[in-house]
């Protein structure tokens, strides 16, 4: 299907510790803010919008952070010195997501109805706490699933391959449940998708008009991320990235402490 707004998607790797110095310049960004790893994290992630205008080299006076009321975000440029057609195709619209190490942002460009509908899941495939069996690890999870894709995480299939699926079956939950701009109370398991078949469903209807990119960042310890966009068509559509060369034309693996001296 050809696509009127191209996803690009950057993700961060934060696995290694952090420098104080480091920490001390996502600190002083803020007045408040715990002193902890998970909070630097989610400094860095949130700091992704700025590193990407500044990457595109527009200046911040430039351009200003807008949200729906529902809490989708999209970047608007200021109109001054740009035609008033490629002023409406300016929008940039962009989700932010992290699991553990790894932090992500996918964004698109185009008016602002068609790039706000956007959303990325980041799922680590390994169990938390560690130690504990796959089987049961994946049967946490229950209330999130429903019992058809309960199913494709048979303990018979063997370890690797239950948290491989499960990991799938997170991240474009969690995906979708952002795209659309839900709350993190929203009830996963009014979403059903169907891998083998390459459907998708909530509330028991067809879910229509979507793309759902999966794809596998490998770094150290395997993650899978589920991006999707609201689509052109009627029919929604699946499509898989298992090899770097695949992610390429958009998705980017950034070092993060180049970004931030930058």
């Amino acid at each position: 299907m050809a696509m009127d707004c191209p996803l690009l998607v950057w993700m961060l790797s934060l696995n290694r510790d952090v420098l104080t110095e480091e920490y001390d310049k996502c600190f002083h960004l803020v007045q408040d803010c715990p002193t902890s790893i998970d909070s630097f994290r989610q400094l860095i992630c949130h700091m992704l919008p700025l590193l990407m205008m500044r990457h595109r080299r527009i200046s911040r006076a430039k351009w200003k952070d807008c949200a729906t009321p529902n809490g989708k975000h999209w970047i608007e440029q200021s109109p001054d010195d740009m035609p008033p057609e490629k002023f409406l195709q300016s929008m940039i619209g962009y989700h932010l997501a992290y699991d553990n190490s790894l932090c992500g942002m996918v964004m698109t460009q185009g008016r602002q109805r068609q790039v706000i509908n956007i959303g990325l899941g980041i799922k680590q495939i390994s169990v938390e706490p560690k130690g504990v069996s796959v089987a049961a690890y994946a049967e946490s999870f229950a209330h999130k699933l429903t019992p058809l894709e309960m199913t494709f995480l048979n303990p018979e299939l063997g370890d690797e391959v239950v948290l491989r699926r499960l990991s799938i079956l997170l991240s474009l939950k969690a995906a979708y449940i952002k795209a659309v701009g839900q709350s993190t109370a929203f009830d996963w398991s009014r979403l059903e998708f169907n891998i083998p078949s390459e459907s998708a469903r909530g509330d028991d209807h067809p879910l229509q008009g979507w793309e759902f990119r999966v794809f596998k960042a490998q770094l150290g310890v395997q993650r899978m991320g589920g991006v999707m966009l609201r689509g052109i068509v009627s029919e929604s559509k699946f499509i898989w990235h298992d090899n770097a060369k695949d992610l390429e034309a958009w998705v980017a693996m950034v070092k993060v402490i180049p970004k931030l001296r930058a």
